[in-house]
């Protein structure tokens, strides 16, 4: 915490100095329905539910930053945020109240003080995020926003040895959206794998629900990053490239070389971590 005067000068009389605290907020939420996290000027978004509902405790407006631009239809698990206010409600008390004011999709798993200078983003060491896939020719009701239905059986084995190909430093240029301006597309990845297809027990109509899930952990990542080493990686299961086709694309690679981006609905943050 800081003593800090919101819109004020040192030495005025009669203004007293008000404490400014960093929030750390940690959220899910079902991206269906938004357009994704950060502010737009139409369409609901998680960032600007969240700077409302906060608002309402400060009196006046507040910024979030979010460690993760998630884009429309982009779901989270652990998505983390930070804001600076001056309101004195304990983290528990700010939990229950935040939960209360906000939408179902959107819930509040953890609030906590964090050290002057926490930046959600900024602050971030590594991102890991998940990618969920299905296959199968009978679409399942009850998973449909929250996976990538396939109808063909792919080849999961290519697919775990061409993910193993990104781990380490590399230039992702070829998995980055056209049009977007950075100052380097090198990132490095900590982690890149299948996890077992899990199964439900029981009788299934749909048959097994065999939802395969891909996560990938890196110190950043750029945009549309994840769907597209996703849409090469189902490229390589459905057989259309081979697996070291993979290191070929890090390798000076193009995006129009890569795979098409996989839709946003497969897609959840599922942690932030900080040092």
């Amino acid at each position: 915490m800081s003593a800090l005067r919101r819109g004020q000068t040192g030495g005025e009389a009669g203004v007293e100095d008000v404490t400014i605290r960093t929030l750390k907020l940690t959220l899910a939420y079902d991206g269906t329905r938004f357009v994704g996290w950060q502010r737009q000027a139409d369409g609901e978004s998680i960032q600007s539910l969240l700077e409302d509902a906060l608002a309402k405790f400060e009196g006046m407006p507040v910024t979030v930053h979010g460690a993760g631009r998630t884009d429309a239809g982009v779901h989270a698990l652990g998505q983390v945020a930070s804001a600076l206010v001056s309101f004195t409600h304990d983290p528990v008390t700010l939990h229950r109240a935040l939960n209360a004011r906000l939408p179902d999709d959107i819930r509040v798993v953890g609030v906590a003080d964090a050290p002057e200078g926490f930046h959600a983003r900024f602050g971030a060491r590594s991102k890991t995020y998940r990618y969920q896939l299905r296959a199968g020719e009978v679409g399942d009701p009850f998973t449909r926003a929250f996976v990538w239905q396939l109808p063909e059986t792919l080849d999961v084995d290519a697919m775990r040895a061409a993910a193993a190909t990104l781990v380490g430093t590399h230039d992702f240029a070829a998995f980055q959206s056209t049009g977007t301006e950075v100052s380097s597309t090198v990132r490095t990845i900590f982690r890149s794998e299948f996890r077992e297809p899990e199964k439900l027990s029981g009788a299934d109509p749909l048959g097994p629900r065999r939802v395969i899930a891909y996560e990938i952990t890196g110190d950043g990542f750029l945009r549309h990053m994840v769907r597209a080493i996703v849409g090469t990686l189902v490229d390589i299961g459905r057989g259309r490239r081979p697996a070291d086709s993979m290191a070929q694309l890090l390798d000076g690679g193009t995006r129009a070389e890569a795979g098409a981006t996989a839709p946003p609905h497969g897609l959840f943050l599922v942690r932030v971590d900080y040092d």
